[in-house]
């Protein structure tokens, strides 16, 4: 009896040092984020006034595109977190293109552009679908330049967003001038507040998700400010996925080890975003969650800890800034303003 006495002393404290030890296991897992910035700086792109007003209205702009009626809102609607939510997008002619359209929102913060990263920076990825004849069909970047030169309002806006250039509107600057709106195209949410030290911002049921969540192994590539959207990694690591035909990666780059290679998708907003993955062959956020366990971790999600994830998830839904991506109104075109 008295050995059994004994211990209780011993057991108190190995009680009181478990709760000290979740604590810091999930301390250390939080160490993988970090709260949204208020933009995404780049080195070679001033984040002005004048430029990001210029951005705003080519995203809107659909005389850049062949039959006058897509623009990059299109495909990436400001009001419904960036994205269209169809398997895939319809260009100029109605044709479908190849790859699901992903959210322009926090996409700044990303290692690359596109599902397979063949863009480095929104700016290079701007300049890609009004050129791409699926998807807005223009000829060419002079054709582009010669209908913003067409119009009067263009011309001011150029030259107010890159002072002192002889010749300030080109294709270059155009990519410019919509990568810095983007790069202010940011959605904090209650998650932010929690990375910052507000411990209420997210329910006891939002806690233990984000501890699944992250006990799981899905804080591997999901991390980061944008929670993903920093690495590469194969669709079906650790077991292969059903019916995958893209190549990923390997299409841009043409290396064999990029093979069914993905950019990792952001989960902010991935509440908003479905249909999932590429190609959007996955309906569901609990069934994503699920295949994500089996096929990237190796692992079988009771339903009770997929229930817990999506819990999770849905904190990381952010709030459309709805003033500064509200339509401009466009300069009216000019007389000779050609049509593609």
């Amino acid at each position: 009896m008295k050995s059994h006495i004994a211990a209780l002393p011993f057991l108190a404290i190995a009680l009181s040092i478990q709760p000290a030890l979740a604590d810091a296991l999930s301390d250390s897992y939080l160490a993988m984020f970090r709260p949204l910035p208020s933009e995404v700086p780049a080195a070679d792109n001033e984040l002005t006034e004048a430029k990001i007003n210029l951005g705003r209205m080519l995203y809107y702009e659909t005389r850049l595109s062949k039959g006058g009626k897509m623009s990059c809102n299109s495909c990436h609607k400001l009001d419904a977190y960036g994205q269209d939510n169809l398997p895939f997008s319809p260009g100029h002619e109605g044709k479908l293109g190849g790859r699901s359209s992903p959210s322009t929102y926090n996409a700044a913060l990303h290692i690359a552009q596109f599902w397979d990263g063949r863009a480095p920076t929104v700016e290079e990825q701007a300049k890609g679908p009004v050129l791409n004849p699926v998807e807005m069909g223009m000829p060419s970047a002079d054709f582009v330049v010669e209908v913003l030169k067409s119009i009067p309002g263009y011309v001011e806006a150029f030259k107010a967003a890159f002072p002192g250039e002889a010749d300030p509107i080109n294709y270059d600057n155009f990519g410019k001038a919509v990568g810095a709106f983007e790069r202010k195209l940011l959605t904090p949410s209650r998650w932010d507040e929690y990375l910052k030290g507000k411990k209420d911002a997210l329910t006891a049921a939002e806690v233990k998700g984000y501890e699944t969540f992250a006990k799981s192994g899905c804080v591997t590539c999901h991390n980061g400010p944008a929670v993903g959207g920093a690495m590469y990694q194969k669709l079906g690591l650790v077991k292969a996925w059903p019916e995958l035909k893209d190549v990923g990666r390997m299409e841009a780059t043409k290396q064999e080890s990029d093979k069914f290679m993905f950019k990792v998708a952001s989960l902010r907003n991935v509440t908003e975003t479905a249909p999932y993955l590429h190609d959007g062959s996955v309906k569901t956020l609990e069934e994503m969650v699920s295949m994500m366990a089996e096929y990237q971790l190796g692992k079988t999600l009771s339903q009770e800890d997929v229930a817990s994830i999506v819990t999770f998830l849905k904190a990381l839904k952010g709030d459309i800034p709805k003033e500064y991506v509200a339509e401009p109104k466009l300069p009216e075109s000019g007389p000779n303003t050609p049509k593609a």
